[in-house]
């Protein structure tokens, strides 16, 4: 999947050649969705110039097998037999400078004989922020940065987060009628049954956010309101299982609950260290980790919870969840990206907020950074940041 050889080209200017090979890098890097992280997304595209212009080598990085992009195009490129020596590559994140589980890449490109880099935007690691430049400008390679940089960061927004905060991107995900509410009142509809606001096309939009995060995160009000399974159900590969995360102060998740009974070590119930032993002894039997943390004010401390999933290398957390943990996540600054569906449905007055004690929806709207407008069969997607995770870049 990774190593499509693309046709001998010449896109007509120098400018637009950069741009041509630049998105078929980032194209590379795309198809690596759910399997680079903790790692960033990265392709890299190598081409030869002269009377034509060609691919000599192309690839992406996925996590299990170590290479970074730019080691798997210079070792398509020799399996063909050919040298990268005068060649450019085109890659969508700064070259790495340092030694980790594997090599520099930026050493391995001088090494090489590239005689230039073309590359979409710099590390957002500020304490390396540059190096690999400096390195490739050191061996007298022509470095140009900035090409699609955008469309590169948004690849990997979670890991520019992550590497300066050391937390994960929360994205806040809800589907609102078009008064703002998230749900009507739950005497109007059977317990442990969704209600679904949105239809068919905003659904599969769901799960490829899903697919794309680490981590989906709910409380347990959803929990047994809904009954749901957030699975991941794009039927795509990833390489590490999308963990389903419930907030239960009181650890009240029901054995019987679709989560429980799908456990396949995915499932992590994050409670009070007052949570019943005998409880957390009979979820952990059928297949579900539990884990305490600290409290505050009676609930559990989401800093603590942002911080616990931190430590086991979640970059990124998919908030699908209630009026309640909405409420707490944004009164506490915690949400650092927010999608909207808004279907055209009125609920009234008496539905449930989207978010307890904040503002509606339209006033977070209002206040995104980068917002888009998209959509999706008869509903609309209203997204964008509340804060930007490339904020020095």
């Amino acid at each position: 999947m990774l190593n499509i050889d693309m046709a001998v080209v010449n896109p007509a200017s120098p400018a637009e050649q950069d741009e041509f090979f630049m998105r078929r890098a980032l194209e590379l890097a795309a198809q690596t969705t759910a399997l680079a992280s903790p790692n960033p997304q990265v392709g890299c595209v190598i081409v030869r110039t002269g009377a034509n212009v060609e691919v000599i080598g192309e690839g992406a990085h996925v996590y299990d097998n170590h290479d970074h992009a730019e080691i798997v195009a210079l070792k398509q490129t020799a399996a063909k037999g050919l040298s990268a020596f005068g060649a450019t590559a085109y890659v969508t994140l700064e070259p790495c400078s340092h030694h980790g589980r594997t090599g520099p890449c930026a050493r391995a490109l001088v090494e090489a004989g590239i005689a230039r880099c073309v590359i979409a935007t710099t590390d957002p690691n500020p304490l390396v922020s540059g190096r690999g430049i400096q390195i490739l400008r050191d061996a007298n390679i022509q470095v140009t940065v900035g090409v699609l940089q955008q469309q590169a960061r948004d690849l990997n927004d979670a890991f520019a987060h992550f590497i300066r905060t050391r937390t994960p991107l929360v994205t806040l995900k809800t589907a609102l009628s078009a008064d703002g509410k998230l749900a009507p009142p739950p005497a109007t509809h059977f317990p442990s049954e969704p209600f679904w606001l949105t239809g068919p096309a905003a659904r599969q939009e769901v799960q490829l956010l899903r697919h794309a995060s680490d981590a989906i995160m709910t409380g347990i009000s959803t929990v047994l309101a809904d009954n749901p399974l957030l699975t991941d159900r794009t039927e795509e590969s990833r390489r590490r299982p999308l963990l389903r995360v419930v907030l239960d102060t009181h650890l009240r998740t029901p054995r019987s609950s679709q989560l429980v009974r799908s456990a396949n070590r995915d499932l992590l119930i994050l409670t009070s260290a007052n949570a019943p032993e005998w409880k957390i002894e009979s979820l952990t039997q059928d297949g579900a980790e539990v884990e305490v943390v600290p409290e505050h004010a009676g609930r559990l401390s989401l800093p603590a919870v942002l911080a616990m999933l931190a430590e086991r290398n979640i970059l990124s957390v998919l908030l699908e969840a209630g009026s309640h943990l909405n409420g707490a996540f944004l009164r506490q600054n915690l949400v650092d990206k927010a999608v909207f569906f808004h279907a055209d449905i009125m609920l009234g007055d008496q539905a449930l907020p989207f978010a307890q004690g904040t503002e509606p929806a339209s006033v977070f709207e209002q206040a995104l950074l980068r917002p888009s407008i998209t959509s999706f069969g008869p509903d609309t997607c209203i997204s964008g940041y509340l804060h930007d995770p490339w904020p020095e870049f």
